[in-house]
């Protein structure tokens, strides 16, 4: 048994606030009978439900995507530039997905795409300190300095970074490869970290999620997660 309000805002009828609303307003039948109680508890299997007379939609099959996103594609639905979106590289896909977050158009790396919202605020929100780890490299060689302000902290200008984890891989005639993990999820955030403290993006990739890794996926491939993998997350950032 769930909250009617949970259940109505999972069949996609408004955001939760609202749907409480609509519950106040007795816009809201369970079983024929007009619901005005917040703390009602439905069986969402069997339980009928409207809203102004209208059955609420069925349940959504879940899906859970994990794609490695090319360079040059935009992280949205759609672009009003009409350049490539990820939508168009799991086209065949029968059930509408949304990115969790977002990958800039430059950078290329391990990107979810899901349609259950309640795992995918979880995913992004910092409170729950998924970890996102990306192989950079930069332009130079950073001093001790600089690779402690991006372990320790960045100042940007909308705040300082969390700590990360940080590793130097090698040096080339360009620059340095590191590898670096975050928790945050701000716009161009690793860009705008090592731009910061004078070492500008040569290169970027994500190439884990928590534990979700690109092993066995090309550049423009997916494949959905199992159902280990789907109740590991929700594990993960329920422990939070």
């Amino acid at each position: 048994m769930e909250r009617l309000q949970k259940v109505m805002a999972e069949r996609g009828v408004a955001s939760r606030r609202v749907c409480e609303e609509m519950i106040r307003k007795g816009r809201v039948k369970v079983n024929g009978k007009v619901i005005t109680e917040l703390g009602t508890r439905v069986d969402p299997l069997h339980d009928h439900i409207e809203v102004d007379g209208k059955p609420i939609p069925q349940k959504e099959k879940r899906v859970y995507i994990l794609l490695y996103k090319p360079a040059g594609v935009m992280t949205t639905v759609k672009d009003p530039e009409g350049r490539r979106t990820v939508m168009e590289l799991i086209a065949g896909l029968k059930e509408r997905v949304y990115p969790v977050g977002r990958l800039d158009y430059e950078t290329e790396g391990a990107l979810l795409l899901t349609n259950d919202g309640e795992l995918a605020y979880r995913l992004i929100h910092p409170r729950f300190e998924v970890e996102k780890e990306y192989l950079v490299h930069v332009e130079g060689i950073p001093s001790p300095y600089a690779l402690d302000q991006l372990e320790n902290g960045v100042i940007l200008e909308d705040g300082v970074t969390s700590p990360a984890k940080l590793s130097v891989l090698k040096k080339d005639k360009r620059g340095t490869w590191l590898t670096l993990t975050i928790h945050e999820g701000r716009n161009r955030m690793v860009r705008r970290m090592c731009a910061a403290v004078g070492h500008p993006v040569l290169y970027l990739r994500r190439v884990r999620i928590s534990f979700l890794t690109l092993e066995g996926l090309k550049k423009g491939e997916y494949r959905h997660l199992t159902d280990e993998e789907v109740a590991k997350l929700r594990r993960i950032t329920r422990d939070r």
